[in-house]
């Protein structure tokens, strides 16, 4: 008798065309309806139905129900981290799409990756705050420093309340498009969260893509050309307090 979790199951349901291209919309953390799931899929009501059934059976997605509406999302962070560590892999074995979409620069140059940023400005970001001491790699993971946690604080996230949820602070996330790393757990997503409320950037409509505003681009330039010996500097602050 064969022991453990089942994994070719899980591999067949998301290795479906289709299902995938759900999967991989819902990677934005944004609920959709089976309706806009099916135009993304590029299937009929019925197929995306049985799709969402199949899916939802195997605990990789969750349905809330508003009214005559039932939302999809994916079920969690574990779900999304699988993912985005198979999407590194098919990138990586040079399984790509041999069409490129119009939103393809766009979505790697900063992207979701579920609940916080990825894509070119996300592993500079990353990048600046390992740079400027806020945050330290180490071989066993990311840590957050003294001073950045000051630096957070000062940006209005509280990285002690941070740490007591259920869920890393600091998680180095390696992003497919660059083969660099991004800032992943609760701090990522408090960082993003932090630029959606401080005006810099805002999540394109239907996608995973991250526009920043002419502000946030000006401040970011700033931000990420700052001395790594000047973090406490104007232009380091990062995001103004709302």
């Amino acid at each position: 008798m064969k022991d453990g979790p089942h994994i070719a199951r899980i591999a067949a349901l998301i290795g479906d065309s289709a299902r995938a291209e759900v999967l991989t919309a819902l990677m934005a953390d944004r609920a959709l309806t089976a309706t806009e799931l099916a135009d993304i899929a590029g299937v009929t009501k019925q197929t995306i139905s049985a799709h969402l059934a199949k899916l939802l059976d195997a605990g990789l997605i969750a349905v809330e129900s508003q009214g005559r509406h039932r939302y999809f999302r994916l079920a969690d962070r574990d779900v999304a981290h699988l993912l985005e560590s198979l999407m590194n892999v098919a990138f990586r074995a040079g399984a790509v799409r041999l069409r490129a979409s119009p939103r393809e620069p766009a979505l790697r140059r900063a992207r979701m990756c579920y609940d916080h940023l990825a894509g070119e400005v996300g592993v500079q970001f990353y990048e600046a705050l390992v740079r400027q001491g806020m945050l330290q790699a180490t071989p066993q993971g990311t840590i957050l420093t003294p001073a950045g946690a000051r630096w957070f604080a000062h940006v209005g996230i509280d990285t002690s309340t941070l740490a007591q949820q259920q869920r890393m602070v600091c998680r180095p996330c390696l992003d497919w498009s660059e083969r660099r790393h991004h800032l992943g757990g609760a701090l990522g997503a408090a960082l993003l969260q932090r630029l959606f409320e401080g005006g810099w950037a805002h999540r394109a409509q239907g996608s995973r893509v991250v526009h920043f505003t002419p502000k946030g681009e000006l401040a970011l330039r700033q931000w990420l050309a700052t001395h790594p010996d000047a973090p406490n500097s104007s232009a380091a602050q990062g995001p103004a307090p709302c």
